[in-house]
């Protein structure tokens, strides 16, 4: 797998809740764009969601590529809320990837940044465990805007 750390290194890291039910689904959220289709915006993490999100339905393949690919729903709602990516296919392993396999629909999620030790919204070095959570959740999801 090609990971080019440097290229993500300064990205901003989120807290993803559903939109729906305000679920809080994953603490490690990127903003992200679609590898086989880079219009598409969505936002992704590394590590599966625990307790948040289960699959639901079949397996299915893109269009576009040959990603092996199911849905995952909001366990508090019911709500599809994006997907894993169970297989990757050779042509998104060759390009350039951050190692996100969980990704998660922009229309069914909103973020809140994760702020360092300083309350600074800024990028979050995975290889330091010093960073922590200085935000609390809003409650009103319409209060978040999304960055193109």
């Amino acid at each position: 797998m090609t990971t080019n750390i440097c290229s993500f290194k300064d990205r901003c890291v989120s807290i993803l809740c559903c939109k729906f039910c305000k679920q809080v689904l994953s603490s490690r959220g990127m903003k992200a764009v679609l590898l086989a289709d880079t219009e598409i915006d969505l936002f992704s993490t590394d590590i599966p969601p625990t307790n948040a999100v289960d699959f639901t339905g079949r397996c299915y393949f893109t269009k576009i590529c040959k990603c092996k690919l199911k849905d995952i729903a909001c366990l508090k709602c019911g709500n599809i809320v994006g997907y894993h990516v169970i297989v990757p296919c050779s042509s998104c392993l060759l390009s350039c990837n951050n190692g996100h396999f969980w990704m998660f629909h922009s229309q069914a999620v909103y973020d809140t940044d994760r702020l360092d030790s300083t309350a600074s919204s800024s990028g979050v070095d995975f290889t330091s465990r010093n960073h922590f959570l200085c935000s609390a959740i809003r409650s009103n999801s319409s209060s978040f805007q999304v960055q193109s």
